[in-house]
């Protein structure tokens, strides 16, 4: 009961000071006066009331606090399906990814270190995708049809807040890692064998899932499990939510942090290697129509035939992950930009907006997860035939087993995706 008290108290003194004629009334007496005939409990309902009135009264509710009011009603609009939709996305996402995985461990596919951060990039996927189920199946048709919010509940928030963060961290600190991985091959082609070696590979996977954690310490510190009351059938109702401590250095540090080093710079980064790419296969295009021109590629030469096919592989592979990577850009873009936004105006941006937009930017994140077997299906003939090989497997097993070429022990260990 006196925490009950402290809190609705607090909150009053709060709504008193903003107005500075209002210095003379005494917080002590209202709450004597509060106190029910007879009896030293306290009116809580005419108190929230009270409240809610003064709130009213100084404006307070309004006070630069009005972000994002054009977009309110279209977004909660989509908020209304949203449980529906992300439970389809983690659901396809996860089968999805699950192939993904199977189909880059086989033997022809699996020694390639693009195909590994490939791999590992698919099982950070699967785990956010498996844990934002359960996530979504209680916040969004178990929850809506209770008249309280439980501890256990905001515990769960607080740990799926967390849990997701880190892997989606480690998710784009893999996806960063295969566009320098792949801008190193093409750069330096020739040193190629040395820079990008088994174990610089190892090392670049096991950062991508140890650095998330140090980088998501500040989000550790701020966020926590709080709670609020409300008046409900005459007597005061606690209800457990998650939400930041204060708003001191720590909260804005964590703002800088997730907006800045874990999305927006890692985007700068995906920009600048995505148009060198793009340049790449632009000219690697412009290369081939003058072979084609120039016939410099015989028919009757093995050799030269045999380099053309090792470019054009080459060149698919680079294409692929240019959508790879601009996927991740169009998903995680909008998300620093409103992170920094908050770290910029504070925690009223961050109510009005970034909570606003919280299931928009879930579904576009489980959207990049989901979306990369599709895209390796469409662009990689290989994935495709190991795909195929993989789901038909027993039916080929029956078949004769094909003879095998002189090329087979030479190029299919260290062959990419495409």
């Amino acid at each position: 009961m006196t925490n009950i008290t402290q809190t609705l108290s607090s909150l009053f003194e709060e709504m008193m000071g903003g107005e500075e004629n209002r210095s003379d009334v005494s917080v002590a007496k209202l709450m004597t006066a509060l106190k029910k005939p007879n009896n030293d409990t306290f009116d809580f309902g005419t108190l929230v009331k009270l409240v809610d009135g003064w709130r009213t009264k100084l404006n307070l509710s309004k006070t630069d606090c009005d972000y994002c009011d054009g977009f309110r009603d279209v977004v909660l609009a989509y908020n209304g399906i949203h449980g529906y939709v992300s439970l389809i996305i983690c659901l396809f996402g996860s089968l999805a990814n699950a192939l993904n995985v199977a189909v880059l461990t086989r033997r022809d596919l699996a020694a390639a270190p693009i195909n590994r951060l490939l791999k590992w990039l698919a099982v950070a996927d699967i785990f956010v995708m498996m844990e934002y189920v359960p996530f979504a199946v209680y916040k969004y048709m178990i929850l809506p049809g209770q008249r309280e919010m439980p501890y256990r509940w905001a515990a769960y928030l607080l740990f799926h807040m967390h849990f997701a963060q880190v892997f989606h961290t480690a998710s784009i600190c893999l996806t960063l890692s295969l566009a320098i991985w792949r801008y190193i091959a093409i750069k330096y082609s020739d040193r190629s064998h040395v820079l990008c070696t088994e174990r610089r590979c190892s090392t670049a996977i096991l950062s991508s899932f140890f650095i998330p954690p140090v980088l998501c310490i500040p989000t550790y510190l701020v966020f926590d499990v709080h709670t609020a009351i409300v008046w409900e059938q005459n007597r005061p109702i606690v209800l457990y939510h998650v939400d930041s401590d204060d708003e001191g250095h720590l909260y804005q540090i964590n703002f800088w942090v997730h907006a800045v080093v874990i999305k927006l710079l890692p985007c700068c980064i995906l920009t600048l290697i995505s148009l060198w790419l793009i340049k790449e296969v632009y000219s690697a295009n412009e290369h081939q129509k003058k072979i084609r021109v120039y016939n410099a590629c015989p028919i009757n030469d093995k050799a030269q035939k045999r380099k053309c096919k090792g470019d054009k592989r080459t060149n698919r592979t680079t294409k692929m992950l240019v959508a790879v990577l601009l996927l991740f850009l169009v998903t995680e873009l909008p998300q620093g930009i409103l992170g920094l936004m908050s770290g910029l105006l504070g925690r009223c941006f961050f109510k009005r907006c970034y909570n606003l937009f919280g299931e928009i930017m879930d579904a576009l994140a489980l959207m990049n997860g989901a979306i990369n077997f599709v895209l390796y299906c469409c662009m990689s003939r290989q994935f495709r035939l190991t795909f195929r090989h993989l789901l038909w497997r027993a039916k080929i097993q029956r078949w004769p087993p094909p003879q095998p070429s002189h090329s087979d022990g030479l190029h299919t260990a260290k062959t990419s995706v495409p």
